[in-house]
């Protein structure tokens, strides 16, 4: 082999490595490049991304002079293929900066692939606890709140990520109406039947509207009832205000014994009355109790002819003498 050769092969040898290193950086540089495209064709083909959540609405389901149940709708939507685990929710509810509630609900459920769900957040104030804690808080007022709520989901990619919500608004402390009974009016008077009716005055103690629906009552009066009933009745009673309303009633007259008699005479009786109201208010509907222990009304007799009251005296007499006569059995 001459000396010319030489070179050549030591030439060969190195061009050789030279272009291995090349195809194999072309070679990686592809696969990266391959790679890459696949990732992100995988990235755009699955699309993971943060879930997104909101405060729908909020209800108030009950509320009476004790507690108030609230439903807190929470939209959570979910962009992922995949279900996601809605780890915890932590919510909190203040006033004024005050914390009046706060708790937390494990193992809330999941979030369907691609889809969205209404997870309620139930929560009870128990408004002995809230006035126990702070004085300044009424009942018949309207305090405002503020709700604060952290999602805890668990997302692929992300890993576990806390959504947090926000909502204020206002919710009522409930009083119950005070209740009156002014005066009773004879429609019809016989010892075995007398149909009445009774003027009652409500008064409103809360710092909210009031729409009167319906009202369920029962009526002692001496500690005798004289019956019980249920009347539908639309009125308004305004914030902090009275309203007059009349229900008719039957009872029979022997069955009072003195009692009548000291009303006749017009001393007066005492009764008691228990019941409840149905009411619209602008946080919803409530059903309120009403009651009157002690109270003294008189009776009022009825003239057709629209004399005044004053001239009473001859129905008074009448009565008056259907009473003597009963009692004397003639």
């Amino acid at each position: 082999m001459s000396s010319s050769d030489k070179p050549e092969l030591v030439e060969r040898d190195v061009k050789d490595k030279v272009d291995d290193k090349e195809d194999n950086s072309g070679f990686i540089d592809k696969v990266k490049g391959f790679i890459h495209d696949i990732g992100e064709k995988i990235e755009e083909t699955i699309g993971f991304g943060k879930p997104t959540a909101d405060v729908a609405e909020i209800h108030l389901p009950c509320i009476n002079l004790e507690k108030a149940e609230i439903v807190v709708d929470v939209l959570i939507k979910n962009p992922n293929p995949v279900p996601i685990p809605l780890v915890d929710i932590d919510y909190l509810i203040e006033s004024d900066g005050r914390k009046l509630l706060s708790g937390l609900i494990p193992d809330a459920g999941t979030i369907h692939a691609h889809g969205e769900e209404t997870v309620k957040i139930p929560v009870t104030l128990i408004y002995d606890d809230i006035k126990s804690t702070y004085d300044d808080i009424k009942p018949g007022s309207i305090i405002p709140y503020r709700l604060k709520v952290d999602l805890i989901v668990d997302v692929p990619v992300f890993g576990r990520l806390t959504l947090p919500l926000e909502k204020t608004g206002e919710i009522p402390i409930p009083y119950k109406p005070d209740i009156d009974m002014e005066k009773i009016h004879f429609e019809r008077f016989s010892w075995e039947e007398t149909i009445a009716v009774l003027h009652l005055k409500l008064e409103n103690m809360n710092d909210f509207d009031l729409g009167l629906n319906a009202l369920d009552y029962e009526v002692w009066l001496s500690e005798v009832s004289i019956g019980s009933a249920e009347l539908e009745k639309s009125a308004k009673i305004g914030k902090n205000g009275i309203s007059y309303i009349e229900i008719p009633i039957s009872f029979r007259p022997k069955d009072f014994g003195s009692a009548l008699w000291d009303m006749i005479r017009g001393k007066g009786t005492g009764y008691s009355m228990k019941g409840h109201i149905n009411v619209d208010t602008p946080f919803g509907a409530m059903k309120l109790p009403i009651s009157k222990e002690g109270g003294t009304t008189r009776l009022k007799k009825n003239r057709e002819d629209g004399g005044d009251d004053d001239d009473d005296d001859d129905d008074e007499k009448k009565v008056r003498g259907m009473f003597e006569c009963k009692s004397k059995l003639c």
